[in-house]
């Protein structure tokens, strides 16, 4: 346990434990109420930089601060009794070297109680990967299209990674991730033949984004699944409710009663 967890928190040790074991449930989260009900379920919470656009009306992940990270991490925070926080580390706070990475890190931890923090990146990433966790940084790794370029984009539009003679490429940054000390991989769209072989060579659990199920575990987005994104849902996602249609409903009907006279009745109306 990091000492910004909290007693009874699912650590990244663990998470690492759960190899070949049960599958790891993930889920993304980005406020205080979506993380209560997301920790009754899930193993692991992350805060992901697809906030920008889908909370913030950000054209893209790219525009993302580390404060507003921040702001959302401490949210989810609040909401969490038992799932492993990750917070991203956003576009352009990491990839100019180890020591930025670090400050970028450890400022986010210590300003949510995050267990973890998660980036981008392959081969190019280990030395960075190296040097957080020998500075006791847990880190999630992600191998495939960042999600600051595939966020947004129609479903089908992203090419699967590792595709033909590419798949080489792809199987080695993963290897060099849990080879940097990762505690575990996201492995975002790629076809499932080869993140089962990456599955199997590799002692850290993968994580399914559009990887096929032979991985360790799933990540969804939240959003998608309870049907709230106002998008096009992508080719590896699967909706669970459709909020949207709901609220919309309710928000109807509430304006039907304002003006018909109906709200506030009698039950809604003071003594």
């Amino acid at each position: 346990m990091t000492a910004q967890q909290q007693p009874g928190q699912i650590t990244p040790g663990a998470i690492r434990a759960r190899k070949g074991r049960e599958p790891l449930v993930c889920l993304t989260a980005w406020t205080t109420p979506l993380a209560r009900l997301a920790d009754a379920a899930c193993d692991m919470v992350v805060v992901s930089d697809g906030l920008g656009p889908g909370l913030h009306g950000l054209a893209s992940p790219r525009e993302v601060t580390p404060e507003l990270m921040a702001l959302h991490g401490r949210a989810v925070a609040r909401g969490l009794a038992r799932a492993l926080l990750v917070v991203d580390l956003p576009f352009g706070s990491y990839e100019a070297g180890p020591s930025r990475a670090f400050e970028t890190a450890a400022g986010l931890m210590a300003a949510t109680r995050a267990g973890a923090v998660r980036l981008s990146g392959g081969l190019a990433m280990a030395e960075t990967i190296a040097f957080l966790t020998a500075r006791g940084i847990p880190v999630l790794a992600h191998v495939g299209p960042p999600a600051c370029a595939t966020h947004g984009a129609p479903a089908g539009a992203v090419p699967l990674n590792g595709l033909g003679p590419d798949a080489e490429r792809v199987a080695g940054d993963a290897l060099a991730v849990a080879t940097a000390g990762a505690f575990a991989v996201v492995l975002e769209r790629m076809a499932a033949p080869l993140a089962a072989a990456i599955r199997d060579e590799l002692e850290i659990p993968t994580i399914g984004l559009g990887a096929g199920a032979a991985c360790d575990g799933q990540l969804l987005d939240t959003t998608d699944l309870l049907g709230m994104t106002g998008r096009a849902m992508p080719t590896h996602a699967r909706r669970y409710a459709e909020v949207d249609a709901a609220a919309a409903g309710a928000f109807a009907a509430y304006a039907a009663d304002v003006r018909a006279g109906r709200f506030p009745g009698a039950d809604q109306t003071p003594d």
